[in-house]
């Protein structure tokens, strides 16, 4: 397992793409290569990073500083991650799809992770934690 605490500042968003990436090099038996990876690597990568993104940008918004935890599991070519934060917490479920017509500016974020990902899902609570799954 990979744990990962940073502040809760964009700027880390680098960090926790690399360790999700790596991840997934040891899931898939790729460890000690620098080539890119398959689809659902890039997949994986993109969702957690708009995970982390929703988290700094959203669950704390209005809270000053925080940190942003990832806990990263992957074995047999499964990896999973779990984004906690202790910001605001929000219901899944009640997040609407966007109206991919009009090109939405925001609000894309777990449009992406909903794609992307195998399994999601969200407990709210002291941390609140977004939990990923997927299958490479």
């Amino acid at each position: 397992m990979i744990y990962l605490r940073v502040p809760a500042v964009l700027g880390y968003r680098d960090l926790v793409s690399r360790a999700v990436s790596t991840a997934c090099k040891v899931a898939t038996g790729r460890e000690g290569t620098s080539e890119a990876t398959d689809e659902a690597v890039t997949e994986l990568v993109s969702a957690v990073g708009e995970a982390f993104n929703n988290a700094v940008l959203h669950a704390y918004r209005g809270r000053g500083s925080g940190e942003v935890t990832l806990e990263i599991r992957a074995e047999n070519g499964v990896v999973e991650v779990a984004v906690g934060d202790e910001g605001a917490s929000f219901e899944l479920d009640a997040i609407p799809t966007p109206d991919l017509a009009a090109l939405p500016e925001s609000g894309m974020g777990l449009y992406i992770i909903r794609a992307f990902c195998d399994e999601v899902t969200y407990s709210a609570g002291t941390p609140n934690v977004l939990r990923m799954r997927k299958r490479l």
